[in-house]
């Protein structure tokens, strides 16, 4: 018998979390990727303070994308979310993939972020 897939995802991520850790100086990029949306959040695990956040359910986004569950969406929630780390003086993260496979959508928001200027 095998484990769900969500299992499996989950079970992944907690296995990352052992090594991945935000600091003040360096956050972590958080990704949840949905079925019908994505998200992520630049986190610093030491104050447990989300410092900017970013989904497929913005308003800025809300009205341009026609689907969020794509990697046009996955592209335009990774800009933005870059663009306001960088606003409130984030340079370097530290990147969470949550568990999912850098492939496809978390892929696509990872190449984003780092055209938009952050470094990881």
């Amino acid at each position: 018998m095998s484990t769900p897939r969500k299992e499996q995802t989950q079970k992944r991520h907690r296995r990352l979390r052992r090594h991945l850790e935000g600091t003040p100086d360096r956050p972590r990029l958080a990704v949840y990727r949905s079925n019908e949306h994505i998200y992520a959040q630049v986190i610093d695990d030491a104050a447990q303070h989300t410092l900017a956040a970013a989904s497929s359910l913005d308003k800025d986004l809300r009205t341009s994308l026609n689907n969020g569950a794509n990697c046009d969406a996955s592209t335009a929630v990774g800009q933005l979310v870059a663009k306001r780390a960088i606003a409130k003086g984030i340079q370097q993260v530290v990147f969470d993939r949550g568990g999912n496979l850098y492939h496809g959508r978390v892929k696509a928001l990872a190449e984003a972020a780092r055209e938009a200027g952050l470094q990881f």
